[in-house]
């Protein structure tokens, strides 16, 4: 069983007890709910950085990577940066993250918010609704296409965007819908952890124009995105990188000042 097939099973069990603790009238209910959500691929299309953020205290790849960091400060430092938008982790087991780190960023920030967490339940969509996502992430590699289309149309419903990610060709061709509306090309290969941008190369040309395009994993330096461009990326999506450091946001600003030197 590899670590997204354990994540998921996982994922299921928490996700039943959740919806036994709080039941969806009670996410609609949320203050959150009514919030007029901020389109985080518009903000892609029209930046010339692209950079998506993220917050992540873990990972199964890389164990602890920051756990000193208090998301409040962190969510203020990349939005003082001038990221495009930022992506919280909310899984607990496998990345150190909740949905309450979602609320606290929401609370400290404007920036357009993508909840990043494996996706298995239309519940887990309202949840990100009634925490203050803008956007969320469903991974192709867990899902059938038809549930590709039932989270990404309930998504569009909720006013939230929806950035779909993809590690291969075979994955790509069963999600291109018009109820997504970013596709992320996934750099790391799930089974060996390796890193190559060469995935997100060769993808490019495979993912209709409609469509923002965005990069994940392996951008470690301004050069990469210099690299990506040409291939039609309009976002970025760095976590590691800016987190395994003290100050962040401080981190994204000298990269953006990099990028755009």
């Amino acid at each position: 069983m590899n670590i997204l097939d354990k994540i998921v099973n996982d994922k299921r069990v928490e996700v039943n007890l959740r919806k036994q603790l709080i039941p969806v009238e009670q996410l609609e209910q949320s203050v959150l709910f009514e919030r007029q959500t901020v389109s985080l691929a518009k903000r892609l299309r029209e930046s010339n950085t692209g950079i998506i953020a993220e917050h992540k205290r873990r990972s199964p790849s890389k164990q602890v990577i920051n756990h000193n960091l208090n998301v409040f400060d962190v969510a203020k430092g990349y939005e003082n940066a001038g990221v495009c938008g930022m992506s919280i982790l909310t899984d607990g087991k496998y990345f150190g993250g909740s949905l309450d780190d979602l609320l606290t960023a929401r609370s400290s920030c404007k920036l357009p918010l993508l909840r990043k967490e494996f996706i298995i339940d239309d519940y887990q969509i309202l949840e990100a609704k009634a925490f203050g996502a803008d956007a969320i992430l469903l991974i192709a590699a867990i899902l059938t296409r038809d549930e590709i289309k039932q989270f990404s149309e309930f998504a569009k419903q909720l006013h939230l965007d929806v950035l779909l990610e993809v590690h291969n060709e075979k994955e790509l061709h069963k999600s291109i819908m018009p109820s997504i509306d970013m596709l992320g090309v996934n750099n790391r290969n799930l089974k060996t952890f390796e890193v190559s941008l060469d995935t997100s190369k060769q993808l490019s040309e495979l993912i209709p124009n409609d469509f923002v395009k965005v990069s994940e994993s392996g951008i470690s330096n301004s050069e990469a995105i210099n690299i990506l461009q040409p291939y039609g990326y309009k976002g970025f999506l760095i976590g590691e990188n800016f987190m395994k450091t003290v100050n962040p946001g401080e981190s994204a600003s000298q990269f953006i000042k990099d990028l755009l030197s």
